[in-house]
């Protein structure tokens, strides 16, 4: 599905690179988390994946590439072909993401109208069924808002079904349970599951939180300074860290104790 061969980027306002020669491979209908503390290169790593570098404003060297297609170094006709059908984006603030000038359900059809010859009424049934799928309650209620009527849980669904309506092979999720509370958060991370067993997706996990990458992922990365310096399957890198940094990591999740034991 996805293989990242020895990716660099660094951006020209600064003197180190925000991703220095990282290599990752996620499989068909593969969950895999990417961790690491901010500025660490999570986020850039997935700009590069989605398409969504600012080339002008940094140099990059290595490879991307989807189901064999090169994509770093592919124009911009090609990448806007893949962005929204192929590759699906759902990033941390819903509400800053989304236009609010703009119903909820014209985002959630906005890659239908782009990539698909469908009808209004068609995509309006996609739009509705992606909104159902997401587990919002009234479909047809949350189609007609503006993001500004949903709260932020709600929010968080629309814009997995705005990523996920064109049925994408990947999707790349930035941090998307970080401003939720620990309910909803664990009521998105069942929904992510549910849909990836459903319909066999592939996703790139992001999160500074090693706990939620545990309870999601079947494998982890863990990056710091832009070098991914630990990987493997989730319980080993949860249960017996090799390094020092992934120890600390896993030290900074909350515990609650009982007096006198664990």
């Amino acid at each position: 599905m996805l293989e990242i061969r020895d990716l660099r980027v660094k951006f020209h306002t600064r003197d180190r690179f925000a991703v220095d020669g990282i290599s990752l491979t996620i499989g068909d209908g593969e969950i895999v988390g990417l961790v690491g503390e901010s500025g660490s290169g999570k986020s850039v790593t997935a700009m590069a994946v989605a398409g969504l570098l600012p080339r002008k404003q940094c140099d990059y060297a290595g490879e991307i590439l989807l189901d064999g297609s090169e994509l770093l170094h592919a124009d911009r006709a090609k990448l806007r072909s893949l962005q929204g059908k192929d590759i699906g984006v759902v990033f941390q603030e819903p509400m800053s993401a989304m236009d609010p000038l703009m119903k909820v359900g014209a985002q959630v059809e906005e890659t239908l109208l782009i990539h698909t010859g469908l009808s209004k009424a068609e995509r309006r049934v996609r739009a509705l069924e992606a909104l159902g799928q997401v587990e919002l309650p009234d479909p047809e209620g949350v189609y007609g808002k503006y993001p500004h009527e949903l709260s932020g849980g709600m929010l968080q669904r629309a814009m997995i079904a705005a990523a996920m309506v064109s049925r994408p092979g990947l999707l790349l999720l930035d941090e998307p349970t970080t401003a939720l509370d620990v309910t909803i958060q664990a009521q998105i991370l069942t929904l992510l599951k549910k849909l990836n067993g459903e319909l066999g997706m592939s996703m790139l996990f992001i999160s500074h939180d090693l706990n939620v990458v545990r309870k999601l992922c079947a494998r982890v990365a863990v990056m710091q300074s832009g070098r991914i310096v630990e990987s493997g399957e989730t319980g080993q890198i949860f249960y017996h860290p090799a390094q020092d940094y992934t120890k600390r990591l896993i030290a900074a999740i909350p515990v609650r104790r009982k007096e006198g034991r664990p």
